[in-house]
């Protein structure tokens, strides 16, 4: 495993939400640029089929891999983050501002020293996945924590034929076995099935300014993030 800017961690601002010893909680980052009923019905198939005791919604202050150009204030996202939470399980959170970086590998090296005692697991919709293997030291990732894919709408076969899943391929568990992936050791990870939303984020910006939402720039509905 290569290094991450936190393998060796010090004394940093950042304060993550409160935690208790043997938790179970999920990780959804994202932009939510802005936040919408795709996002919560993620939430709401992990909670239950990984049987999560949490699940925080990580509001980045942007993504590396995107344009911030249509970025609204971190604070406008989580605002709207907040009202759009209805589960008291999930916990909207932007503590990677203080932080030194915003890539996701950084973020659970310090999550994992700092709260050595809780079960995490990163949560992507299979869009992310087709391309994960774009991100920062993703191989990281995949080695660092276990991991749940949550199907998108034409996502399936692309995702599960992307360089990430026929990398790990032989670490992936059968939906059967979801409830326990948080204790499992990484790398593990899961492909959940369930009820579809078309909507994303790129969609509804769209939308709202007036531009085709399945024009060659858009998404179409792939990510929700």
């Amino acid at each position: 495993m290569r290094n991450t800017p936190f393998s060796r961690l010090g004394r940093l601002a950042a304060m993550p939400p409160p935690t208790g010893h043997g938790l179970r909680i999920g990780l959804l980052g994202g932009s939510f640029n802005p936040p919408h009923a795709a996002h919560a019905l993620i939430s709401e198939i992990t909670l239950k089929r990984l049987q999560l005791d949490r699940l925080w919604w990580l509001v980045t202050p942007g993504n590396p891999l995107k344009s911030g150009a249509e970025l609204m204030p971190l604070e406008q996202r989580i605002a709207e983050c907040q009202a759009l939470v209805r589960d008291p399980r999930i916990v909207v959170t932007a503590f990677e501002k203080d932080l030194p970086t915003a890539y996701t590998a950084a973020t659970l090296d310090f999550l994992t020293q700092r709260l050595p005692d809780t079960h995490f697991v990163w949560i992507m919709g299979a869009d992310c996945l087709v391309h994960f293997h774009r991100w920062q030291q993703w191989q990281h990732i995949f080695e660092k924590i276990p991991i749940a894919v949550v199907d998108r709408p034409g996502c399936r076969l692309p995702a599960l034929a992307s360089p990430a899943a026929r990398r790990y391929g032989t670490s992936r568990i059968p939906e059967s076995r979801a409830a326990s992936l948080a204790t499992m050791r990484a790398p593990a990870w899961t492909f959940l099935g369930g009820p579809l939303s078309p909507l994303s984020s790129t969609m509804l910006r769209r939308q709202g300014s007036g531009l085709d939402p399945n024009s060659p720039q858009s998404d179409g509905g792939g990510a929700i993030t």
